[in-house]
């Protein structure tokens, strides 16, 4: 599976435009060769770079097994509360040099994950579903 936007390519930066310097909203998103029995799709978008250890800007479950791409500003599922203490988007914003932002997107064998209430259920239910992933990086200095 591959996972690519066309606001930004992997490992180069992510535009002003989708961080707290700029309007805050989600890139386009899309992916292609998805396998065989997917049944939804989960994303997350992450940190690592963090000075508290893996920062959660993004996370979004039950996303449509037929969606190819998330259009730039748009909610294509259920979400989670992220380390912001929202559900939506919450773009890059690091408190000084340059962080990695990890968008990875999830192939997943059940149709629904249920109801999910943190960040931790999120990942565990994830990764318990997976059959395959995607990864696009971006990086992003205030």
């Amino acid at each position: 599976m591959e996972l690519y936007s066309t606001a930004f390519k992997n490992e180069e930066s992510i535009p002003k435009k989708f961080s707290c310097k700029g309007e805050d909203v989600n890139p386009e998103l899309s992916w292609e060769n998805v396998p065989e029995g997917t049944k939804s799709f989960a994303l997350s978008v992450k940190d690592p770079d963090a000075p508290i250890g893996t920062f959660v800007h993004w996370l979004v479950y039950d996303i449509d097994k037929d969606l190819r791409k998330i259009e730039e500003n748009t909610v294509p599922g259920k979400q989670v509360e992220n380390n912001f203490g929202k559900e939506d988007f919450g773009g890059p914003c690091p408190p000084s040099g340059v962080h990695r932002y990890y968008f990875r997107l999830h192939a997943l064998d059940v149709e629904s994950l249920g109801s999910i209430n943190s960040m931790d259920e999120f990942d565990k239910k994830v990764e318990e579903h997976t059959i395959a992933r995607a990864e696009l990086m971006g990086k992003f200095e205030k």
